[in-house]
């Protein structure tokens, strides 16, 4: 599967969590495959797991290692399955920050992201982002807004607004932003997923994709008017779309990735469909960042019965994407 040396960089995320039990699985599922190497303290892994603290990444650059290569990062605390410590909150930000400067400095080929826990985050060490996606955007220096995509063999979603209540998606939507997402979208399908023409559907915000104005009418005053603006312009778009028909089978067939307005619109259908496989994708960042598309399942920490596949799907696709 791999054509670089540079292995993939996976991120502990929150020590209490699953990540680091889904990181080991998906190491045994992929060592012979993947090269990649795991950021953390080794006291977080699971009992058992075979793993050989590294000096470098670039020591991690080969498949078939006997033991997951571990750059060490020591934590104040050990972890205790379901039970975030704030003590350990600074370290999951340090890690990251790490793991990024991995990959800008070519020593990682990409960066898989194990889920954090942002309440766990702030309370302690006062995090400022609304996510993952917000933070690496940030370490990506410049003018870089990330797009979060959830990813699967099924279906491509984009959220065009994110993390915010929905009483403030009609204010925060803007033309400027979804054009912006759309542009960012059919870049990255270009350039990450190798589709030569894009063809993207975009949702309307409103139920029926307002109705012609009886349900709403932001598609009236201005959505239509900027899609049709694109396709002038040479995008592939097709929409406003009312959300509720958009993601059967035929519909899936018609796009390579669909545009939904909110995020319960995006991320309803592709969990729904593929809830095990779905990977979270940042597009428009200088580095590729995949992440399981699953929180930190605190119930099940520690019992040695959470599901690698998310983990494992979204390493294959960061060094898919990498070697693009």
């Amino acid at each position: 599967m791999t054509e670089t040396t540079a292995p993939v960089v996976i991120s502990c995320g929150e020590p209490a969590g699953v990540g680091p039990e889904i990181a080991a699985a998906a190491w045994a599922a992929l060592r012979d495959h993947v090269p990649m190497v795991w950021m953390g303290d080794p006291r977080h892994l699971p009992d058992g797991t075979p793993y050989q603290v590294i000096d470098h990444a670039s020591q991690a650059g080969s498949v078939g290692a006997d033991a997951l290569p571990v750059l060490a990062y020591s934590f104040p605390n050990p972890a205790i399955p379901g039970t975030p410590d704030p003590a350990n909150a600074q370290g999951v930000i340090d890690v990251i920050a790490a793991c990024v400067g991995l990959v800008r400095t070519g020593a990682a080929s990409a960066l898989c992201t194990a889920p954090i826990h942002k309440q766990a985050l702030i309370e302690g060490a006062r995090f400022s982002y609304p996510g993952h996606t917000e933070y690496l955007a940030t370490l990506a220096g410049g003018d870089h807004r990330a797009v979060m995509m959830l990813a699967s063999d099924q279906l491509r979603v984009v959220p065009v607004t994110i993390h915010i209540p929905l009483v403030e998606v009609p204010t925060v939507l803007t033309p400027a932003l979804l054009r912006e997402t759309i542009e960012i979208t059919d870049a990255a399908l270009r350039a990450d997923f190798g589709i030569r023409a894009p063809r993207l559907a975009v949702s309307g915000l409103n139920p029926h994709a307002g109705e012609g104005g009886t349900m709403g009418q932001e598609e009236l005053r201005w959505i239509n008017r900027l899609i049709a603006d694109m396709r002038d312009e040479g995008f592939d778009l097709r929409g406003p779309l009312p959300a509720d028909t958009m993601f059967h089978a035929t519909a899936r067939a018609k796009y390579d990735a669909a545009l939904a307005m909110y995020h319960d619109q995006a991320l309803i259908p592709i969990k729904t469909l593929d809830f095990d496989r779905g990977v979270n994708v940042t597009l428009g960042l200088p580095f590729v960042r995949t992440s399981p598309d699953h929180g930190t399942a605190f119930d099940i920490a520690g019992q040695g019965g959470a599901n690698p596949t998310s983990m494992i799907e979204a390493i294959k696709l960061a060094a898919q994407m990498a070697n693009r």
